[in-house]
């Protein structure tokens, strides 16, 4: 909607609370990480998108939460990240994101690692029977275009 309506979008928490850092995935954190999995801060999936992230940043001699900042800028539009850092350090690595740019295959991973499950009655309609209904078409006409 933004790109649409050409409006700048202020991206609150880019890095998840310090999800996509790697702090929850780092040995020794398990206590902050089970703290955090029984609030609901951070989720399954959040780790899992985390650990793409984390994949690429090695790959890349970066840290996390540089890649993650990196991504946010890939989109395209006006895109402000809000970053909550608490130390300079923090800041000092978060300016790292200026340095490099992710290519086309890295924002890829990252885009289907985090991609939303649009659920019902997205998935509902993408069914090829419900599609052919939709469009007109039989069902045994579609059937025939299976089997061939």
């Amino acid at each position: 909607m933004a790109r649409q309506l050409d409006l700048a979008v202020a991206a609150w928490a880019p890095l998840a609370g310090g999800v996509l850092t790697g702090k929850y995935s780092a040995a020794g954190a398990e206590d902050s990480r089970r703290l955090a999995m029984n609030t609901g801060r951070i989720t399954e999936r959040k780790l899992a998108i985390a650990g793409v992230v984390g994949q690429i940043a090695a790959d890349l001699g970066r840290s996390p939460a540089q890649v993650a900042l990196n991504w946010l800028r890939a989109k395209s539009g006006v895109v402000i990240p809000i970053i909550g850092a608490r130390k300079l350090a923090q800041i000092r690595d978060s300016l790292g994101a200026l340095e490099f740019r992710l290519d086309d295959e890295q924002v890829r991973r990252l885009d289907e690692a985090s991609a939303i499950e649009l659920g019902f009655p997205h998935d509902f309609l993408r069914q090829p029977y419900i599609d052919a209904i939709v469009r007109g078409d039989t069902w045994s006409k579609v059937d025939v275009h299976r089997a061939q």
